[in-house]
């Protein structure tokens, strides 16, 4: 489980892209505040950061033309099986969405991708 940086979105392959929408859905359902030691950080903050992050994705999704669920464009929404949240207080949008995202986590993540045979162009980013 990997938030892939922020910056990669636009680039992902359709299996990740997709992927990182799923983990989004789980961590915003029944996986938030479960331990994952890749993901552990986004519990620091507050769901809306999460939702902000699954938003960029989701906007992606869209303009590839896939159809996420219309329900996970609502921030209260926690999917199907986990009760959405009664309230939850907007949170500003910063870039990167989480700090974690720097320069050193970008490197990480191709790292990550290139081992899985995937090179993208590099971005600038900040």
């Amino acid at each position: 489980m990997r938030l892939w940086h922020e910056t990669l979105i636009k680039q992902l392959p359709r299996q990740q892209l997709l992927g990182q929408h799923r983990e989004c859905c789980a961590l915003r359902g029944g996986g938030w505040g479960k331990k994952h030691a890749t993901v552990d950080y986004v519990f620091k903050y507050s769901p809306y950061k999460l939702f902000q992050y699954h938003e960029l994705v989701m906007q992606e999704m869209l303009a590839r033309g896939y159809v996420p669920n219309q329900n996970w464009f609502n921030p209260l929404y926690r999917g199907t099986k986990t009760p959405a949240y009664s309230t939850l207080a907007i949170v500003a949008l910063t870039t990167p969405i989480y700090p974690e995202h720097n320069d050193d986590y970008y490197t990480e993540c191709i790292t990550n991708l290139l081992g899985k045979g995937i090179k993208l162009t590099k971005q600038v980013f900040c």
